[in-house]
């Protein structure tokens, strides 16, 4: 549910436009990736003269024929900043340290087949890889197709962008659902874009008609009950799963994706889609929600973050992108149908809070707008949610101490393992929670956030024009020292009050913020925040999670995540 910038991965891609997300390898690998950085970097293959510097020019040829990727504020205001001392006396643009492009593939080769240096699954890598060698702020420009990428490893410089962006933040982000919504699908979306891939004026005026019943603090209670249901069932499964070893299968992976999509239907679409069910045919309205959602997983990066074909011409993978979402839509459709024919004739529930979709569809009238929120709540929750849930299950297993305290924790606030869970027992967990925050500060499924620069600004000490692309990459600043003390250790007490056993480590505020900041801070967090310690609360009080394989490096495969078999051996405790 989380819709950050995903252009350095599918979380740099969805914000930032095209580049992508992965850290994990061994010395060999990091050396040898090193090392080609230096080339083009060094040899000087594009004269001083040719590097873009001023705003038109730094825009003019990666927009001219795609006007989404335009901020439309690029024609505002602005020149009051050249006035200023901090202006002029800051470097020009184009001495912005960073890989140099080459003629005619500029640095779109380095992702290319066969010639490139790296695939999807390294671009955390090169994030990381690009501090290492630049410095804290580094320009990856001559991206076909694309605006420059300004990488931006500074926590202070970070806060300064979010807290200068105005009320109407500009995140390009994946052109394939602008492509979907503006182009293929004008006639059903028509002006009402949703949140995801939308801008400007429409984006503030569909976020402020959602915004209010999706934050709620009585609508998210009211869903804990309902959620808690789905993790039973969910574990459940998973016990029918275990092998005479008491492991889970190799693609366990799969079934969390399950769980994920039974959690946002639930909470979406006002039902049970039935992903949970075992032997589902292959024609099972629930199995081919779960085959759309695994080829949306597995595919989607591959769309936003390699050379964009499709725009041109209905690739074949193209196709079958349209076909999912036009399916995803009709589920939508059918299911916000269901519950405004119960609306009409029962009523709102009059014993308990309404549901997220009842206090919509009321409030608007208007089926489109309580569809496209669900499409949008969907679209960006099914990967982030369970993703993440395989990254922190995994970090689980592997550090017993941490689960441990986990566990002991829980038998604090649940004496009885039977024990239902409430919102003030889960008020309780703060150590849990603490463990939640510290895997996403040091492996963040989204690892980076951004934002369209509206106005030209000074960054580090150079000019930067508006329309440059600014990638805040979370997953290295939350590792940097500078901003977060003894950064290198797993340590969730520094996420803890003194009074809760808190370290008091240094921790600045914007070095890791896996939800974004601001107005388009992630719209579902704190659903996502619900299904997450739900889960890990029922699954902690009454398993033990071990992990006795080789260890496994993450990597980007649509999110970062561990790259492997998620083979759990799961025991029941007291």
């Amino acid at each position: 549910m989380k819709s950050n910038m995903r252009a350095l991965s599918v979380s740099l891609w969805r914000n930032s436009l095209g580049v992508s997300q992965t850290f994990a390898c061994g010395a060999t690998k990091s050396t040898e990736i090193t090392q080609q950085l230096t080339f083009a970097t060094q040899s000087g293959a594009v004269p001083q003269g040719n590097v873009r510097e001023n705003s038109s020019a730094a825009t003019a040829a990666a927009t001219a024929n795609h006007p989404e990727m335009v901020c439309p504020h690029l024609a505002n205001g602005g020149d009051a900043v050249h006035e200023t001392s901090e202006w002029q006396n800051a470097l020009p643009y184009n001495e912005i340290p960073g890989p140099k492009p080459i003629p005619i593939l500029g640095n779109t080769w380095r992702m290319m087949p066969i010639i490139g240096q790296y695939t999807i699954s390294d671009v955390a890598k090169i994030s990381s890889l690009l501090h290492e060698r630049y410095g804290r702020i580094v320009r990856f420009s001559g991206l076909i197709g694309r605006p420059d990428l300004l990488f931006i490893y500074d926590a202070d410089e970070i806060e300064k962008c979010y807290r200068n962006e105005g009320a109407t933040p500009f995140r390009p982000s994946m052109p394939s659902l602008v492509k979907y919504k503006g182009e293929i699908r004008k006639d059903f979306f028509e002006d009402i874009g949703g949140v995801v891939g939308v801008h400007g004026e429409p984006w503030r005026q569909f976020r402020s008609r959602v915004q209010k019943p999706v934050l709620q603090l009585s609508t998210i209670r009211r869903y804990l009950k309902p959620l808690e249901v789905v993790t039973n069932d969910f574990l459940e499964r998973c016990e029918q799963l275990l092998d005479e070893n008491s492991e889970l299968p190799e693609d366990f992976d799969n079934e969390i994706h399950k769980w994920s999509l039974e959690c946002i239907g639930r909470v979406a679409l006002d039902t049970r889609l039935g992903c949970l069910e075992p032997n589902l045919s292959p024609d099972s309205e629930p199995q081919q929600i779960i085959d759309a959602a695994k080829y949306a997983l597995r595919n989607v990066a591959t769309l936003e973050l390699k050379a964009p074909y499709w725009r041109y011409f209905p690739t074949p993978l193209w196709t079958r992108y349209v076909k999912n979402m036009n399916f995803f839509v009709e589920v939508c459709m059918k299911y916000i149908g269901n519950a405004t024919e119960r609306l009409k004739q029962q009523g709102p529930s009059r014993d308990s809070e309404p549901s997220l979709l009842e206090k919509v569809i009321l409030a608007e009238n208007n089926e489109k707008v309580a569809t496209i929120m669900a499409l949008d709540l969907i679209l960006v929750g099914i990967d982030t949610i369970s993703m993440a849930v395989c990254s922190i299950l995994y970090q689980l297993a592997t550090r017993p101490a941490e689960q441990q305290k986990v566990r002991n924790e829980l038998k604090r606030v649940l004496p009885d393992a039977e024990t239902e869970l409430s919102i003030q027992r889960l008020d309780q967990m703060h150590y849990l929670k603490a463990f939640i925050k510290e895997v996403f500060r040091m492996y963040s499924t989204v690892i980076g956030n951004g934002r369209t620069l509206q106005e030209d600004t000074v960054i580090c000490g150079y000019r930067i024009p508006k329309g440059v692309q600014a990638v805040f990459p979370t997953l290295v600043t939350g590792q940097m020292e500078e901003f977060v003390s003894d950064s290198a250790t797993f340590k969730p007490e520094r996420w803890l009050k003194s009074s809760q056993g808190g370290t008091g480590d240094h921790l600045h505020p914007f070095a890791s913020l896996p939800y974004g900041y601001g107005a388009r801070m992630c719209l579902g967090r704190r659903f996502a925040d619900l299904e997450m310690q739900i889960l890990l609360a029922k699954l902690l009080r009454n398993y033990k999670l071990e992990y006795n394989h080789k260890p496994l490096d993450y990597a980007v495969t649509f999110m970062y995540a561990p790259d492997g078999p998620l083979r759990f051996k799961m025991t029941k405790v007291e």
